[in-house]
């Protein structure tokens, strides 16, 4: 089986989301199941030199799009045993940001292009690509209007991965034409609710179309989770599926990880009170082994459900002892609050503005419990990672947080964390209380820690289901 992924943003090259963590993951987990899976995406100006001195230049060729004949220069670099091939116009990719520019639409719709062009000029023949979000859902859109009668192209299947159906690339109908050069008469993959969606476009015209959960795969049929695109989902249904997504354990692994203070793992957790004693002492907080430490590492965004968290949070610190570590950035609102919170509660609350990996690193093995309340939450990778450092998630029962954590205190299920259903603050403070109680019970929590850590969230599982799907194709 051959596989080319196509992405906009993949580590260690290119990251701003989690989309670069599953971009970097998942190939390397099929490759272990002997797939031959190689990654391809823009050469964008913001990778490194370090990263850039290992890459070859293969070739170039011109790119159609509409009116346009464009420079595409190929360089490979291999990471591991994963092949990628990035993609390198300057007039697109040399800026400072990955997305955000006026002429995003442009910009991806030659990504998408010269993707499918690139199979002139590797000696790669892929059985399927498989192409991410709304950046490449062109990729299937144009297979299907341009390259369906070459030989090259007839056998290739396509999947399209839904990370997060919110961001769908819409724009006006201008742009069908004269930037992605798609007849008139083709025009109607793509229009949608007065204008032109490229999800939908992608939507239509892949062969299939996953999730990154098998829940979120049934929320987005719906209209509150949809973001508009629910008709079509339920009329293209019969192709549509959930994969969870895995964790890269290599990244994050607690026996290996450099960034935090001492090592440990599921067979000798004792020195996670160190990495606790660390961060406490690194934050700012009392420096106790007593009191438990509540994380969070997040976006500061409405859909991860900071609104909850300003419903109840001031409450719990001034009735519970506790201690709360906030590393995010987002919304100024969010910010104020977490601000404010740390002002009133010194000795409970230390946030710290903005994203630093390392440091996302010592909360995950450093806390006692992690918090992710999020209104939407297509899969999510940070419960993962605290399952992975024994940090007991609290979270939503919503997307990939439902699929991957289930209630300590359920009759069935995995039991490796604390869950809520309904979107409110009374909830969510009802659940941290639930939480907070179980952890004065110190055996039986130091129990749920160790099954935590067990938990296999590797994309070696995941990998399989993949593995299954493209062999559907």
């Amino acid at each position: 089986m051959k596989v080319l992924y196509i992405t906009s943003e993949a580590w260690p090259f290119a990251m701003s989301g989690g989309l670069a963590d599953v971009s970097g993951a998942l190939p390397k987990a099929l490759l272990r199941r002997r797939t031959d899976c190689r990654v391809v995406l823009p050469l964008y100006e913001s990778i490194s030199e370090e990263l850039r001195k290992d890459m070859k230049f293969v070739g170039s060729y011109v790119v159609p799009l509409s009116w346009r004949r464009q420079y595409c220069g190929i360089y490979e670099a291999k990471v591991g045993r994963v092949t990628y091939y990035l993609l390198d116009n300057q007039y697109y990719f040399k800026r400072a940001e990955l997305y955000g520019h006026f002429d995003d639409a442009e910009r991806f719709a030659f990504f998408a292009r010269a993707a499918l062009e690139l199979l002139r000029y590797i000696d790669f023949a892929p059985d399927v690509l498989h192409c991410n979000d709304w950046q490449c859902a062109l990729v299937p859109v144009y297979k299907t209007i341009f390259y369906g009668e070459d030989p090259l192209y007839q056998k290739i299947k396509t999947l399209l991965t839904i990370h997060n159906i919110q961001y769908q690339g819409r724009y006006c109908h201008g742009v069908l034409g004269d930037v992605f050069g798609i007849p008139s008469h083709n025009g109607s993959l793509l229009e949608y609710d007065g204008g032109v969606n490229i999800l939908k476009g992608g939507i239509e015209t892949a062969d299939a179309v996953n999730t990154v959960s098998p829940t979120y795969s049934q929320e987005i049929l719906t209209p509150e989770y949809s973001h508009g695109l629910h008709y079509i989902l339920r009329e293209r249904a019969y192709k549509l599926s959930g994969i969870v997504n895995g964790i890269d354990t290599e990244v994050y692994d607690p026996k290996k990880d450099k960034a935090i203070a001492a090592p440990y793992s599921a067979e000798q957790p004792q020195a996670k009170q160190q990495n606790k004693a660390a961060l406490q002492k690194e934050l700012g907080l009392p420096e106790r082994a007593d009191v438990p430490l509540i994380g969070m590492v997040s976006r500061l965004v409405g859909h991860k459900g900071f609104d909850l968290v300003k419903q109840c949070l001031d409450e719990i610190l001034q009735s519970r002892d506790v201690q709360v570590a906030v590393l995010g950035t987002g919304d100024s609102e969010y910010q104020n609050f977490f601000a404010e919170m740390q002002q009133k509660y010194p000795q409970k609350l230390a946030f710290y503005q903005g994203f630093v990996p390392a440091l996302a690193h010592r909360i995950y093995a450093g806390a006692d419990l992690f918090l992710m309340p999020s209104i939407s939450e297509p899969c999510g990778l940070a419960q993962m990672i605290a399952l992975r450092y024994g940090t007991v998630p609290i979270v939503r029962q919503t997307g990939g947080l439902k699929d991957t954590v289930s209630d300590a205190q359920a009759p069935d299920g995995d039991k490796n964390g604390f869950t809520f259903i309904e979107p409110s603050g009374f909830e969510l403070g009802r659940t941290l209380n639930r939480a907070l109680d179980a952890y004065a019970d110190a055996d039986a929590f130091a129990a749920l820690q160790l099954h935590c850590m067990q938990c296999d969230n590797s994309w070696s599982r995941s990998a399989a289901e993949y593995l299954a799907l493209y062999k559907s194709l």
